[in-house]
């Protein structure tokens, strides 16, 4: 069964792998870099503070990056427990593939894909009553854990799991807002006067 899943999983990687096209290349290149997306982080940032003000903003910020710490922490861990060659490292695949990018750690599974939904989703459950079209967010986790397949360096699977261990990990510190804001409250209280 299990050999069955990861012979799926490399299939599919080489199918959709396939799929791209080089005019797109330097696209995928552009997507799959984390310093693209910073314009949407400030954005990210500066929409907590407008709709929750100034010390509440700051109290979800500090939850989103001590989450995305958990999740990137998490994520190294388990690429180096699993040990899973990518595929642009992988022998047996890499001269059927298109690669764009070549990392020399491990695959399992996705820091892009979970990093990319854990923050997504908190920032959608922090921002959606205040925010009616937040949910366009969700393009950029999309389009983020997809460049990981067009350009050689994750199988479907990783990027699955990923989304999932993202998507839980954000839901997880939405319901842990409320007492992590009150330990940055108590925190914020003992903080000597000058």
């Amino acid at each position: 069964m299990f050999e069955k899943l990861l012979e799926w999983d490399r299939d599919t990687f080489i199918y959709l792998n396939s799929l791209g096209i080089e005019k797109y290349d330097g696209f995928w290149s552009v997507v799959t870099s984390i310093s693209t997306w910073i314009p949407l982080f400030l954005l990210f940032i500066i929409l907590l503070f407008l709709k929750h003000g100034k010390l509440e903003g700051l109290y979800r910020l500090l939850t989103v990056l001590i989450m995305v710490l958990l999740v990137l922490t998490i994520t190294d861990l388990t690429k180096e427990f699993v040990a899973r060659l990518r595929p642009n490292n992988d022998e047996e695949i890499n001269a059927l593939i298109r690669i764009l990018k070549s990392p020399t750690d491990y695959s399992f599974f996705s820091g892009h894909a979970a990093s990319s939904f854990s923050i997504t989703l908190l920032i959608f459950l922090f921002l959606r009553k205040k925010i009616k079209w937040s949910a366009v967010f969700f393009l950029w986790p999309i389009l983020f854990a997809m460049s990981r397949i067009f350009v050689g360096v994750h199988f479907p699977i990783d990027i699955l799991v990923g989304m999932l261990f993202g998507l839980f990990s954000a839901y997880l510190f939405y319901r842990l807002h409320p007492r992590l804001s009150a330990l940055y409250s108590r925190l914020n209280r003992r903080e000597p006067t000058r």
